[in-house]
């Protein structure tokens, strides 16, 4: 909590970091729009679990079991939580590490996010390819 609520600096130490790095200001703009698209890929993902977990509702009456298509929604949906609380983390680090001139972007989320993407989205093409074809078809009673 302590990022959060840092005090503020006086003018002499203001100067003194815009002379360190004077792209202080775009760095740190550009690690705020890049907060904002993790924070869009995190609602698009709680949204594909919840419409995951809803498509599976309306399943053929003539299938009795519910399926496991809930588990594919709430990885969905728990992946999507996880990257709020981790770019969120991530956002308030490198704010920190631009402030100290100490700046190396990271490799491993990079690669975290695309190994977890890929498994999910494995998930949903097995989930839309699995449902046998023959029970898809409704039947309409009179």
């Amino acid at each position: 909590m302590q990022l959060l609520f840092k005090p503020k600096k006086n003018a002499e130490e203001t100067a003194l970091l815009g002379k360190q790095n004077p792209n202080r200001v775009r760095d740190h703009l550009a690690n705020e729009r890049t907060y904002l698209s993790w924070m869009r890929m995190a609602i698009a993902l709680l949204g594909v679990g919840v419409i995951v977990v809803r498509l599976r509702i309306l399943r053929p009456p003539m299938l009795a079991a519910p399926g496991n298509g809930w588990k594919l929604g709430l990885a969905f949906a728990i992946f999507g939580m996880l990257t709020v609380w981790l770019s969120t983390h991530h956002y308030f680090a490198v704010r920190h590490d631009i402030d100290a001139d100490t700046f190396d972007p990271p490799d491993r989320w990079v690669v975290l996010f695309s190994l977890a993407i890929t498994l999910i989205g494995a998930g949903v093409i097995y989930y839309v390819f699995a449902a046998p074809l023959e029970q898809m078809n409704l039947i309409i009673p009179d």
